[in-house]
């Protein structure tokens, strides 16, 4: 039996840009999930779990070099990869279960 390669673990600073001294390509290989403040977030730029910070983007604005602009949220963070679901579970068959 194959059995899967373990994902690399999560670093505590990580960051979405790839010329950021903290951007690990590795990690990106899998989804990576943010929890801020018990709620997962899906747009997050750049995390620090042991400072208790988040970068967002900050609407649509982008300074001179083209690159958006950023605010850093301070709360507590959780990084997680996502369980992947079964291949052949459909989005939303729990809820037509219910009805």
């Amino acid at each position: 039996m194959i059995e899967a390669a373990a994902p690399p673990v999560l670093p505590d600073r990580l960051s979405t840009d790839p010329r950021s001294p903290h951007h690990v390509a590795a990690v990106f290989q899998r989804d990576v999930g943010i929890r801020f403040n018990d709620k997962e977030r899906f747009d997050v730029e750049e995390y620090c779990i042991s400072e208790g910070w988040i970068r967002v983007r900050a609407g649509k604005a982008v300074d001179r070099r083209g690159q958006p602009l950023t605010i850093k949220l301070k709360g507590r963070v959780e990084a997680f990869y996502p369980a992947a679901a079964a291949p052949d579970a459909q989005p939303g068959a729990d809820r037509l279960a219910d009805a």
